[in-house]
């Protein structure tokens, strides 16, 4: 299996960038992540760097897409992050949300874990076909009906996070999804909400249409976020991979024009045992 990731992150009107993003792999695995920082210069941009070096080193030392492991890995980052904020100063009131991903590139699974309201997204065949569900209020509304995604996205009180990093009180909510089943011509994105925010869900299918390669949807995608953002709007950060089609494949999934039917990735049970490492 080859893919092959890009990545795009800028400050956008804002005077610095707490986003960040990363990247690990091996032989074997490939683990990705998107965190964006809360809690001003010197603070949201080190909450989130903590919390990329926390997940991406502990992955690294044990990897693995059980709920154990994703869910144990976000709990270090937790207790990371509010270790961190004993240091004081700006680091003090430090917050940030994550989504991380993790590929088994031998049984050619995905699984995803969030806290927040950075999200991702699974696409095939130009369409989405699995997205993290925010921890947020306007996400709570949507949930018993009183706004439909639309309003959501365009809600004044949007930015009002029900979890994230740095919690000390109470433990982050923290989603973790089934093993997904990853196929040829897959697309992963992972994504700050300076990215879904401005464009919705609708505008990332469409720049993604009109992509052949991961460098010009991201290029796509900026463009648009310059077009469509408000003046001083969030920083934006999206990770993309990509799942390279085998030529001689006729059985991969590509991108097409128009889907009219997409059936969501059915879960696969957990492997009794990986097997060992050549």
């Amino acid at each position: 299996m080859e893919i092959e990731i890009v990545t795009l992150s800028r400050q956008g009107g804002r005077s610095y960038n707490e986003d960040v993003h990363g990247h690990w792999h091996d032989e074997r695995y490939v683990a990705c992540l998107v965190a964006d920082g809360a809690g001003g210069h010197g603070g949201g941009d080190v909450a989130a760097a903590t919390a990329r070096s926390s997940m991406l080193g502990g992955f690294s030392t044990a990897p693995g897409l059980d709920e154990f492991t994703l869910r144990t890995l976000v709990e270090q980052a937790n207790r990371d992050v509010v270790a961190r904020q004993a240091e004081g100063g700006k680091l003090a009131g430090m917050r940030s949300t994550v989504v991380f991903a993790a590929i088994d590139l031998e049984s050619q699974a995905l699984a995803w874990v969030h806290s927040g309201d950075s999200r991702a997204y699974l696409f095939r065949g130009g369409a989405i076909v699995a997205r993290t569900t925010d921890h947020s209020l306007v996400q709570q509304m949507v949930a018993g009906g009183m706004l439909d995604e639309e309003g959501a996205r365009l809600h004044p009180q949007r930015n009002m996070l029900l979890s994230a990093l740095g919690s000390i009180e109470e433990a982050p909510d923290i989603a973790v999804s089934d093993r997904m089943r990853l196929v040829a011509g897959d697309v992963l994105l992972l994504c700050s909400d300076g990215v879904w925010e401005p464009l919705g869900d609708e505008c990332l299918v469409d720049t993604l249409h009109a992509a052949r390669t991961p460098s010009q949807w991201t290029e796509l995608l900026d463009t648009q976020i310059k077009a469509h953002a408000k003046p001083g709007h969030d920083n934006y950060t999206a990770l993309t991979l990509w799942v390279m089609p085998d030529e001689n494949d006729d059985d991969a999934t590509r991108l097409m024009p128009a889907v009219e039917e997409v059936t969501m990735p059915a879960p696969i049970d957990e492997p009794a045992a990986a097997p060992d490492k050549p």
